[in-house]
C-alpha cells in the first residue's frame, strides 16, 4: 500500500497512528501542502486524489481511499486486531461521534487551504486568521469535552482502549496546545490526552510542528 501524506497534517497523523496501532507498514510518499503553489493542488497529485487532500491511501490492488476516517475504518476491517472501534454499541457510537465532531466541526475549518482562502480576503490579517483558528478550535473542543463528560465510561473516548475517537482527538489536542490553548480548561479531554501521550503509537505519530 502507498500512503500520500504530509507530516504537519493532523489528518495524516490520524492514519499514521492507526497504522502504528495495527503494526501495518506502507510506502509513504510526502506531498507538500504549504506555500503559494502547494504540491497537493497541482495536476500530478490531483490525478492521484481529485480532492487534492492528504492523506490518501492506494491499496495493494490500486484502489484509492480518501478521507482519514474512511482510511482508518478500511485498515480496521483489513486487519481487525486490535479493534479501533469499541465493542459496545453506545461506546462505538460515542467514539464515532467524537471523531466526526473533530473532523467536521473543527478540522474542516482550520486547515491550510482555509487559511489560504481567508488571506485572500481584503482586510484579513494574519492575526485575524489566527483568531479564526482559535475560535473554532476552542468552540469545538469545548463541545467535545462536554460530550465526554456526559457520556464517556472509561479512561479513553471509547472505554478501556483507545479507539477512533482518540485517534482523532490526539492530533487536534496537540495542535491546540501549539496554538497556546490551555487544555486544562477541559478536564475530561485533558485527561485522555495525557494518557494518549504515554502510548508510543500516538506520541511518535503526532503532527509535526509547522516551520
Amino acid at each position: 500500500m502507498k500512503l500520500y501524506l504530509n507530516e504537519i497534517s493532523s489528518a495524516t497523523s490520524r492514519v499514521r497512528i492507526a497504522l502504528a496501532l495495527k503494526n501495518i507498514s506502507v510506502e509513504t510518499l510526502p506531498v507538500a501542502i504549504l506555500g503559494e503553489n502547494p504540491e497537493n493542488r497541482g495536476d500530478d497529485y490531483l490525478r492521484v486524489n481529485p480532492q487534492g487532500l492528504v492523506p490518501a491511501l492506494v491499496t495493494d490492488n490500486g484502489t484509492l481511499i480518501t478521507q482519514s476516517i474512511a482510511i482508518i475504518e478500511y485498515l480496521d476491517e483489513l486487519q481487525p486486531h486490535p479493534p479501533l472501534l469499541p465493542q459496545g454499541l453506545e461506546q462505538r457510537a460515542l467514539s464515532r461521534s467524537v471523531a466526526i465532531a473533530i473532523a467536521a466541526e473543527i478540522h474542516a475549518l482550520v486547515p491550510p487551504r482555509i487559511a489560504r482562502r481567508l488571506s485572500s480576503i481584503p482586510g484579513m490579517s494574519a492575526a485575524g486568521i489566527a483568531d479564526w483558528n482559535n475560535h473554532w478550535t476552542v468552540e469545538g473542543l469545548h463541545a467535545v469535552n462536554r460530550l465526554l463528560e456526559s457520556h464517556r465510561a472509561g479512561p479513553f473516548v471509547g472505554g478501556e482502549q483507545p479507539s477512533l475517537g482518540d485517534i482523532l482527538l490526539f492530533p487536534q489536542a496537540v495542535n491546540a496546545e501549539r496554538m497556546g490553548i490551555d487544555l486544562a480548561q477541559w478536564p475530561a479531554l485533558a485527561a485522555i490526552h495525557a494518557r494518549l501521550k504515554t502510548i508510543p503509537a500516538f506520541a511518535d505519530n503526532a503532527p509535526a510542528p509547522r516551520k
